[in-house]
């Protein structure tokens, strides 16, 4: 880290310094609950790095410290150029932050949330109005901006949430897992607004535990397990480092699965099958081809199967690789201290 230079004020764009940079970051937490073991990564400015894992695994943690609300037990971080820990003033008021719960008054108006806000960070008069007048109508939020928010529809609050960490600004955006709750169509709706803020140049920090969530926006990604990065890049390059297709066997019990697995091991032309509960899954080059001899050999063995799939490579079959068990949500992946044999 020594080539970088984080005394600057003044963020830089593009080839630059980063925007928003972790280094190490470890945090424990009471019961020996560690948090973060080690967490490392860049963001540049007009870019969606997206932080990707289960509950637990430690992604809001990080925001947290980013964004000054906590302080990490070692390791840093640095934000538009200002140290997080030394500058946590310049770090505010350099950023946006929109949290996993709803930061409006939902018996305000739209319009005085926002006014609200900009007067927060030192806005006034005719700039503030025009600030907030452009903000309703980028969010398609001007015809609502004069009734109280309670009234709104979740996605139009979520939309508002997102407005108003933008009225100062801010050269770094944090979004903590922003459509949360939100229904497929709100959720898709505020995906687009995303993007359209990563063409204004800003570097956005995305959390999120959807899947297609990350695959669709982030331009790169990390895959956060147990407070740790397993895996960093694109989607794309992420998937493709997975040869061929992906065969899924649902068996009718869970006490199957490793004699299952010791079954199709001993197959020509199947990788290293892994097991998960019920599931039971290889990686073919003609996956579609290797299905007949799957289902035959574990028939054979006297193994039920409830059902097959052939799937594409997906982040889901990244996480599997890196972490060796299926994606679910809600599964919390944070470790515990244990100390060492003496």
């Amino acid at each position: 880290m020594a080539t970088t230079d984080h005394t600057s004020a003044k963020p830089l764009l593009g080839g630059g310094q980063p925007l928003i940079e972790a280094v190490d970051l470890v945090k424990t937490y009471p019961r020996d609950v560690r948090a973060l073991n080690g967490l490392s990564f860049t963001v540049g400015g007009g870019s969606i790095f997206g932080l990707l894992g289960p509950n637990g695994a430690g992604k809001s943690t990080t925001v947290k410290i980013l964004t000054t609300l906590t302080r990490p037990d070692s390791g840093g971080g640095w934000v538009a150029g200002h140290d997080v820990l030394r500058h946590p003033d310049r770090v505010r008021r350099s950023i946006g932050a929109v949290g996993q719960r709803s930061a409006v008054d939902p018996h305000a108006t739209g319009r005085e949330n926002l006014v609200l806000q900009g007067r927060v960070y030192g806005l006034g008069g005719r700039e503030l109005r025009e600030r907030v007048g452009g903000l309703l109508e980028r969010f398609a939020l001007s015809e609502a901006a004069d009734r109280i928010v309670q009234t709104w529809s979740g996605g139009m609050q979520r939309k508002l949430d997102v407005a108003m960490g933008l009225v100062h600004r801010p050269a770094v955006l944090f979004l903590d897992e922003p459509t949360t709750g939100l229904d497929p169509e709100a959720r898709a709706g505020l995906w687009d607004e995303i993007r359209r803020l990563e063409a204004d140049g800003l570097a956005i920090l995305l959390t999120t535990h959807y899947l297609e969530e990350a695959d669709r926006l982030a331009g790169r990604l990390a895959i956060v397990d147990a407070g740790r990065i397993v895996a960093t890049g694109t989607p794309e390059a992420l998937k493709a480092e997975l040869r061929g297709d992906a065969i899924h066997v649902e068996l009718d019990s869970a006490a199957a699965g490793q004699r299952a697995a010791g079954v199709l091991a001993r197959l020509d032309g199947l990788g290293q099958p892994n097991v998960d509960g019920t599931t039971l899954s290889a990686r073919a080059d003609r996956a579609a081809s290797a299905v007949p001899s799957v289902l035959a050999a574990l028939d054979g063995a006297g193994i039920a199967v409830a059902s097959v799939t052939v799937a594409r490579p997906s982040l889901d079959d990244v996480y599997l690789r890196h972490t060796g068990r299926t994606y679910r949500p809600d599964a919390a992946s944070t470790p515990r201290l244990v100390e060492a044999p003496r």
